[in-house]
């Protein structure tokens, strides 16, 4: 089974892409993030033509998550991260899907820093590893992947000096994400590329795609019950070339059946 997230950056603008690169990968389970829409703009109707039922939870304009899966309607579990009733932010999204407990997350990116928005994503991290320490309690197969906004080692930038003060790479952000995995979860990317060099983001100035100057911010981290079962992983890196694409690649993890 492949499962999948894709931080379309804006599914209106990204739509041909995105059913592009569904029907040509054809993951079980694509989660999305920054679909940059309000629930009742959500194109349903255009993932069905091609076998994908959907659930989504937008918000005009900016962030947003879905969960897509080919031939079945995702059993929502959880809308929206607990902890913060105050939080309106549209970004996370908790389903069942084919005996997997999937939650798709579009992590705050916490610029400019120091400020609220860096408080926010820590505030936000801590409310996370709560919601999957849950999630690890209930000993199901599970999987919590999308765009974690964090580079997790120097390994995962194509130059720590460029990153160096922004929120992506500050000490807590990568504390918040290693405690993650020291809760037990695997983070399938790096545990098949221990070398790091995989990219999953370049942004749209300075011909960072053109010069493959990126980074890996969108994970995809296991639990123990979905870890045994690993397979493969990868990015769908030439996505990221193609006409009016996301700054964001597809990626993607295979498991084996249980």
């Amino acid at each position: 089974m492949k499962i999948a997230s894709f931080n379309i950056n804006g599914i209106k603008a990204r739509l041909p892409r995105l059913l592009e690169w569904l029907e040509e990968t054809r993951p079980a389970i694509a989660c999305l993030q920054e679909i940059k829409t309000q629930d009742e703009g959500f194109p349903a109707e255009e993932f069905e033509k091609i076998g994908y039922q959907a659930i989504w939870h937008g918000q005009k304009s900016f962030n947003g998550v879905a969960i897509l899966a080919d031939g079945t309607k995702p059993i929502e579990v959880q809308r929206g991260l607990p902890g913060d009733p105050d939080d309106v932010q549209s970004r996370y999204l908790e389903a069942e899907v084919f005996g997997v407990r999937v939650a798709c997350i579009y992590l705050p990116n916490g610029n400019p820093l120091p400020g609220p928005k860096f408080d926010y994503k820590l505030a936000w991290m801590v409310r996370l590893r709560a919601r999957m320490a849950a999630i690890a309690a209930e000993e199901v197969p599970a999987i919590v992947l999308g765009d974690y906004n964090v580079i997790p080692e120097d390994k995962d930038v194509w130059a720590p000096k460029a990153m160096a003060d922004d929120a992506l790479m500050q000490p807590g952000s990568r504390d918040a994400y290693a405690r993650l995995l020291g809760d037990g979860w695997t983070d399938a990317i790096d545990r098949l590329n221990p070398r790091g060099g995989v990219w999953t983001y370049w942004d749209y100035q300075a011909g960072a795609w053109q010069r493959d100057h990126g980074f890996r911010i969108d994970h995809l981290l296991l639990s123990p019950e979905l870890a045994d079962r690993l397979v493969s992983v990868g990015v769908d890196k030439e996505h990221r070339g193609r006409e009016k694409a996301s700054d964001h690649a597809p990626v993607w993890v295979t498991l084996r059946p249980e």
